[in-house]
Parts: structure tokens; sequence; C-alpha cells
């Protein structure tokens, strides 16, 4: 499943409740009056994204032919916050955003978790590339191995494996032609660890 905007998951609920409660789908019209909005055309692209994404199925020159498509996990998803892009490569400064993004409970953290998006391939190996979504959850240590949203020298912000050796930390990337960063364990703060990823096609 991909992952959906803030309003294709809202009119998604929207389509989930009207179908339970009525047995059949809102028109174009009804959708539209529901959310405000004037255009047919909006909400058609609207359902063709829900269409694209795997979550409903329609019935073409038919009214009211949405059909929910049951997620292979039965499970609803969860809203996150998206706090903006994570380098994989040369750290960067850490870019905030104000969106949030649907993602499947099953990959959401009992803790608090945020998604960001990466930047670069230096977690190619991992199958982690640029433009994925990577779901984080939120905490300030990590163990040998884990891959970890980590905070360089208070302003630069890297995904990479965590590594504690000697009093200092190796940030490992996951792509044979870059180097590993290796800086004193002061010099890093983990930010959150890497608990999913999804990638929009």
């Amino acid at each position: 499943m991909l992952p959906l905007t803030k309003r294709q998951r809202e009119i998604l609920d929207y389509l989930t409740e009207f179908i339970e409660q009525h047995g059949y789908a809102p028109s174009l019209e009804e959708i539209g009056r529901r959310f405000n909005l004037s255009s047919l055309a909006t909400v058609h692209k609207h359902l063709t994204n829900l269409q694209e994404k795997g979550f409903i199925k329609r019935a073409w020159n038919r009214s009211r032919s949405v059909e929910l498509v049951p997620t292979r996990t039965g499970n609803r998803a969860v809203e996150l916050p998206l706090l903006g892009y994570v380098a994989a490569g040369v750290p960067i400064e850490a870019i905030p955003g104000q969106e949030v993004i649907a993602v499947p409970e099953t990959l959401a953290s009992a803790r608090d978790s945020y998604v960001l998006r990466v930047r670069g391939n230096s977690m190619i190996d991992e199958q982690i590339r640029d433009g994925d979504f990577v779901i984080v959850e939120d905490r300030k240590t990590a163990e040998n191995g884990e891959m970890v949203v980590a905070l360089l020298r208070g302003y630069e912000v890297t995904l990479k494996k965590f590594y504690r050796e000697n009093g200092r930390v190796r940030l490992q990337p996951a792509n044979p032609t870059l180097q590993p960063l290796v800086v004193d364990a002061a010099e890093v703060q983990v930010q959150g660890v890497v608990v999913g990823m999804m990638r929009k096609y």
C-alpha cells in the first residue's frame, strides 16, 4: 500500500463510513459536497489516486461503483507527521515540514513516530532510495546495527547504521562507494530509529 495524502485519507474514511451506513458508495456529487469541492473533476482525480494506490476499485460508466479494497493486513492506517527530509548521503540540515502522511498501523511503532523523506542513496543496499519515506520511532538511544536518524555536531542530520566503537561512533552507509563517518560519541545525538519504509512509485 502506498502512502496517502491527508485529503485522500479523509475521502477514504468518508467512503468507508458511507458504505457501512448505506450499503452503497456515495456519488461524485455527494463526495464533492462533503469536502466543498465544486469541481467533479477534482473528486474524480482523488478517486483515481485512491484507485492507483490500491485502496478502492471502480467500475467505469456506473454511478456509485466504488468498492473498498480490503487491506492485506486488515489494519487501518494512522497519520504520522511528515517532518521533512533526512540525508542518506552527505549530512544536510533537517528541513521541517507541516504535512502528515498515512502509514499502515503495522509500520507505526507504539511509541511516538514520525516520517522523513530520504534524500540521497547512501542506504541503497538496505533498499532505501532517494525519495523513499522512512518511519522513525522517536528514541534517543540505539543498539549497534540499528538504522538511525543521527544529529551530527548539533545541526547536520543523516540516516546511517549505528555502531559504538571504543568511545567513538561509526555511522555506516549501506553503499560500497561511500565511507563511514567515524566521530566522537559526544558529537552524535540519536534522534530516532528507523522502524519501516514506504515507497511511492
